[in-house]
Order: C-alpha cells, then structure tokens, then sequence
C-alpha cells in the first residue's frame, strides 16, 4: 500500500508554511504523492447549510462544507507549481481539479508545462464538479447540466495536444482547427490521468478503457463499499479487455490518531475509517489493503486539530502503523 498526503487547502485557517511542512514531511517519509484539493470559492449560504447539494452530492452528507465563507482557504491549483519547485521527488496533483471550471486547451498546456517543470511528477486529477454555486460564481452556470460532457471532450482534448504535434478539435465546448500546443508533458504518452465520479461500473469501464486511465479517487470509502464496486467493474473491464488490476484505487480519507478509541460503527461517509487509536487505524488500513485501496490519501482534518499534530500523526504512521499493515 502507497500512502499520499491530501493538503489541508480547504480549511478556515492555514498558512503556506503549514502546507510546505506537511508536503515536505510526505516527501522525506516517501510518501508517493501530494494533493491539493480543487475549491475556488465558499458562499454564504454554506455556512447556514443550504447548498444546493450535499457536499459531494453523497448521500448522507450535509448541505455544508466545513468550512466558513469567511475562511482563509487556498485555491488549490497554484499550489502544484509551487509544489514542483519546492519538492524534488515526490509527485503532486490535484485531488480533483473541476474541469467545467477551465478550458481544456488552457488546461492541457498548463499540466504539460508543470510536468516539465516538476520533471515529470504530474498526477491529473479531474473530475466534473458538484456544487451549483461555484459554477455561478465562475461564470459556467450553463456549463453544469452539461458538466459530464465537457469532462469527456476535456480529455480528448488533453490528450489530443499531448499526443500529436498538430491536433485539432471539433466539438461542444472546443472548436478549433489544427493547432500546435508547445511543449509536451515528461511522462509519454502523458501523464497518469486519476478521475473522480465513476459510479456506475459499466460507464466507468469504457471510460477506463477509452482513455487508458490510471486511477480513481474516491472519498471516505468502507471497505464494503470498494468491494461491491470493483466486483461489477471488473466483470465490465474484462470485456473490453482490461484488468482490474491495471487500475489504482484511492480514497481521500479522514485521518487523525487519537488517544481513547473512536466508534467504528458503519456510519457511510462519515465512518470513522483512519480516525482512531494506531490500533484502529492499524486494523482499518489491513482490511483496506485487503478490499483492494491500493493508496489512502490522507486528508487532515478542517479543524481543532494544530498541524503539529498532523506532523507528528504522519511520522507515527509509517513508523509505527505501516509496518504492521504490510505485514499482512
């Protein structure tokens, strides 16, 4: 098992030096990865709990971030050059970016100079978006009932312009006729392209298949959860002729060693997965290994809990918890 740190961007109070510290951690710790989460603004009526949508649009979540409007949170795609600069090894993306947010020419040349820059330590990460009001806020509302689609054309396009010298595009959201987009990405035939959504296994294996895509992200998920999801979706690969086996799975997961166990009742999204004792979390990470997480991104807490803490948690995890889990 893989281990990637989700940075606390998306949190009312956090400083750059904070985020620098835990990526730096992660990378001395050699962790795989380090994420940014995507989320542009927070509205008003988030802080009364009446989104449009549950956060995530998941069952069981509330109409709320925890986050307040008035928070100091960061925009999490500056960061990743940022990030390239101030790491050397470990590789950095975004957890996911919202592609209906952005053009995907822009988007394609900006991931393809990162990965040159970063030398090629580039994830992409993308996913279709899920909250109304940030949609208006960046002037794509008409974009959101069609948001699954731009997603598609945005990928043809990216990896149209990483693949071929001249490409051009006819479609919905992009028009354009044959064009040179610069420099290509380090990693050929393009980066390792992670996507955000797929819920429905047969949708998700020609989707896997179509664009050779390497991983998904999930959220808070039980190992129950991965194992009725890969079941279907590797009866479905296999007819396209895939593997399961050739896909990775994350999960932005919660995590916090504490002190007094933490009920560990089956409570959907919001299960205390990787919050618990080091025993607890020891136990949860074996029975994920075990239902096929190949990597856990782990996502510190919005608040109460002091970056110090998170520090000291990661070191106490490889140290301590993984050598235990692959042990078996």
């Amino acid at each position: 098992m893989k281990l990637a740190l989700l940075l606390p961007n998306l949190r009312d109070s956090v400083s750059a030096k904070e985020l620098l510290d835990l990526a730096l951690l992660a990378e001395e710790l050699d962790f795989d990865s380090v994420w940014a989460v995507d989320r542009v603004i927070v509205p008003e009526c988030n802080d009364r709990a009446e989104l449009t949508y549950p956060f995530g649009m998941m069952e069981g979540l509330p109409h709320q971030m925890p986050v307040e409007s008035r928070g100091g949170f960061y925009q999490g795609w500056p960061l990743i050059p940022w990030l390239a600069a101030k790491t050397s090894k470990i590789r950095i993306g975004m957890s996911v970016i919202n592609t209906p947010y952005r053009s995907p020419s822009i988007l394609a040349t900006e991931y393809a100079t990162v990965d040159q820059l970063s030398n090629g330590r580039l994830n992409v990460g993308i996913g279709s978006g899920w909250m109304v009001e940030e949609f208006q806020a960046v002037g794509a509302t008409d974009v959101f009932p069609r948001r699954h689609k731009q997603v598609r054309e945005c990928l043809d396009i990216m990896i149209g312009a990483w693949t071929n010298d001249i490409f051009e595009y006819h479609g919905e959201f992009a028009d354009f006729g044959p064009t040179g987009f610069g420099v290509r990405p380090v990693q050929q035939p393009h980066p390792p392209i992670w996507f955000s959504g797929l819920k429905n296994p047969e949708i998700s294996a020609k989707r896997i298949a179509k664009y050779n895509l390497h991983g998904w992200i999930g959220i808070q998920d039980h190992p129950d959860d991965l194992e009725q999801w890969r079941g279907p979706i590797a009866t479905e690969l296999e007819k396209v002729g895939r593997s399961i086996d050739d896909l990775e799975i994350a999960s932005m997961i919660w995590f916090v060693i504490t002190d007094t166990e933490t009920d560990q009742t089956p409570n959907g999204k919001l299960s205390n997965l990787l919050v618990g004792t080091q025993s607890q979390i020891t136990d949860n990470l074996k029975r994920l290994a075990e239902a096929g997480l190949d990597m856990p991104l782990l996502w510190p807490p919005f608040r109460d809990v002091p970056t110090s803490k998170t520090l000291d948690d990661m070191k106490r995890l490889v140290e301590e918890i993984m050598p235990k889990v692959n042990a078996g």
